[in-house]
């Protein structure tokens, strides 16, 4: 009966190791490139842990002592290293906090289970050998079985909850860790590598001096303090609230610091963009005014000539004629009534048709209110911006299809104090979404630069206190932006 025990106990120890391999091969593959695609990789990597994990446990001498158990610490990280440089490309420096962190939170998932079902399972043979003395179990059989159900549950619910912690606390870390291509520095890997080792000095330290041996009997550090039952669970579990939440510490500060990079670049480029209009606007004007005087002298030489009827003045009619004419189609192709928004529309119009040239346009229904509180250059943000994603992605449809339509167009409604914009536009249905904000991701190789255009809409419409959205429709594009048609609130 007794071989039996130690084979269940054995058979569960193997599946608690290999499941905690498990967990491993997910942590690691998680931030790192396995070095083969392999649909078996994963089994390579828990076959290799289990083995390492089994060796260390009956490697002898076995026993409790400072220089044995730091020894044993210490070799475990060292095997968890080579599994990671073996099976990954893990010439990183996050690879030293991956190895520390998941030693660390397996040994402090291991002393929780431990210290808080220690004492049941005390108290549920003391309760068997109560009933055996009192005469309710009579049987020397069933006393044996009862204790061996009682162990072997035991064993089973601790290895459970062993794996079942370490996965939820391994998966919080990946969730958390947002940043994963992210190349960490040697002061950030040190402040979120601190916890881990301070973590697994703790559980050396735990396993130096939780069991000590008197009389020929085995003794529990808080059998001799109880209050330790309460205090050692709870150092603990603060140790691995202390690693979780120094990575969501490190990663909100990595994530604050990208987007105030990104602020001054779009500030930067918003403050280009107003240069820029009001250029194009001043010169737009000029030329406006320039067609006008020219228009009334090209009549006056007209009406002249016409009037001498001279017929070696046909030609110079002609050529007159013509001149009036190209200065008609200097008129702007798009009015709403808001000269920097005209400027713009005209003048992305005409960079559209240099990269798409049957791209058709079509913003009939981009009305702008007469009481418009909302600053000409921030809408000119909104809609550059919006054109300019929407030029470059009929471009790249063109270039896979070019008998393919394109198409852009341009709407805005307006409900009470709000004013809506909807931009539409045709694209080949391929979108990739950054996994930190869901918006779409630039396939270009400057991805500071480029890809940031929606992000700078979103800004913009949050100083209106105004939202913006996307969706696709088959192969095309929407975009809606919705602002509050009243002053801005400065950031």
């Amino acid at each position: 009966m007794y071989s039996k025990i130690d084979f269940i106990f054995t058979f569960f120890t193997v599946v608690s190791v290999l499941l905690q391999g498990y967990c491993l091969q997910y942590f690691l593959g998680s931030f790192l490139e396995g070095r083969t695609k392999s649909r078996f990789h994963g089994l390579y990597v828990m076959a290799a842990y289990g083995l390492s994990r089994l060796c260390i446990y009956w490697l002898p001498p076995t026993g409790y002592e400072s220089v044995k158990t730091i020894w044993k610490t210490v070799l475990s990280l060292c095997i968890l290293l080579v599994i990671a440089m073996c099976f990954y490309k893990a010439f990183r420096a996050v690879t030293l906090f991956l190895v520390a962190a998941f030693r660390a939170i397996a040994d402090i998932s291991a002393f929780v289970v431990l210290i808080l079902l220690d004492k049941p399972v005390d108290k549920l043979l003391t309760v068997w050998n109560l009933c055996m003395e009192k005469g309710i179990i009579t049987s020397e059989k069933t006393f044996e079985t009862a204790v061996n159900v009682s162990v072997i549950g035991n064993q089973i619910f601790r290895e459970t909850a062993l794996v079942l912690l370490l996965y939820l606390s391994l998966n919080g870390i990946v969730r958390n860790y947002r940043e994963k291509d992210y190349a960490i520095h040697r002061t950030e890997l040190l402040s979120i590598l601190t916890p881990a080792m301070v973590s697994l000095l703790l559980c050396a330290l735990l396993r130096t001096i939780m069991f000590t041996a008197e009389e020929n009997a085995v003794e529990t550090v808080y059998d001799k303090y109880p209050l330790l039952l309460a205090i050692l669970p709870a150092i603990l579990l603060l140790s691995l609230l202390s690693i979780l939440y120094g990575v969501k510490l490190f990663q909100d500060t990595v994530y604050l610091n990208r987007e105030r990079s990104n602020r001054i670049v779009l500030e930067k480029q918003i403050g280009s963009m107003q240069e820029h209009m009001a250029e194009m606007e001043r010169i737009y004007s000029g030329i406006r005014s320039m067609k006008h005087d020219m228009k009334n002298t090209l009549s006056v030489v007209l009406r002249l000539t016409a009037e001498k009827g001279e017929s070696e003045n046909k030609e110079l009619q002609a050529y007159l004629s013509e001149m009036n004419n190209a200065f008609d189609g200097l008129d702007f192709r798009f009015k709403t009534g808001n000269s920097v928004i005209d400027t713009l529309l005209n003048m992305k119009y005409h960079e559209a048709l240099r990269l798409v040239p049957d791209l058709q346009v079509d913003v009939k229904k981009l009305l702008l209110p007469s009481d418009l509180a909302i600053q000409s250059y921030d809408i000119a943000v909104i809609l550059g911006n919006a054109l300019d994603n929407a030029m470059e992605a009929c471009r790249k449809l063109k270039e896979k299809e070019p008998k393919a339509k394109t198409f852009i167009r341009l709407s805005s409604v307006r409900k009470d104090k709000l004013l809506i914009f909807k931009i539409e536009n045709s694209f080949d249905g391929t979108l990739k979404r950054k996994r930190q904000t869901g918006l779409p991701e630039t396939d270009k190789a400057d991805k500071k630069v480029h890809g940031i255009g929606l992000a700078n809409i979103k800004n913009t419409a949050e100083k209106y206190q105004g939202t913006m959205d996307y969706k696709t429709d088959g192969r095309v594009f929407v975009l809606s932006v919705m602002i509050k048609n009243e002053r801005g609130i400065e950031k």
